[in-house]
């Protein structure tokens, strides 16, 4: 399944849980799901929902990776910066599912992460019984 995400800022912190545990087939009781981000400048992680702390995670990722900074790849389409932080991000996570529910720990959610917004994007979400 495919699902969307609009994202309003260059950087951007979605949170799409909600979105990824309505997609879990009725019928699947026990499984895995994976969220896949098939774009090279966003990312997906598993972390807490908090706005200092998502607040911090761009400011990490600022630090890492930060814009204008004379990259090889700037002078194609000037988004250097929001290739590298996709890659410290990573493209997918797995979320176990049990009782038909994602599994995830009390302050985990499913959050996508734009680099070079605002964009809209694909998610790429796919359930695997077990």
């Amino acid at each position: 399944m495919s699902l969307q995400v609009e994202t309003a800022e260059r950087t951007d912190i979605v949170d799409v849980s909600t979105d990824v545990a309505e997609s879990i087939p009725a019928q699947i009781d026990r499984g895995v799901c994976t969220v896949f981000v098939p774009h090279t400048t966003a990312g997906v992680v598993v972390n807490e929902n908090e706005s200092r702390l998502l607040s911090d995670l761009e400011g990490w990722l600022d630090e890492l990776a930060p814009r204008s900074e004379g990259y090889a790849h700037d002078e194609i389409d000037n988004n250097a910066d929001a290739h590298l932080r996709a890659m410290l991000l990573g493209e997918s996570v797995s979320v176990p599912v049990v009782d038909g529910s994602l599994d995830l720990g009390t302050w985990q959610s499913i959050l996508f992460v734009e680099c070079d917004g605002p964009r809209t994007r694909s998610l790429d979400v796919t359930v695997v019984p077990r």
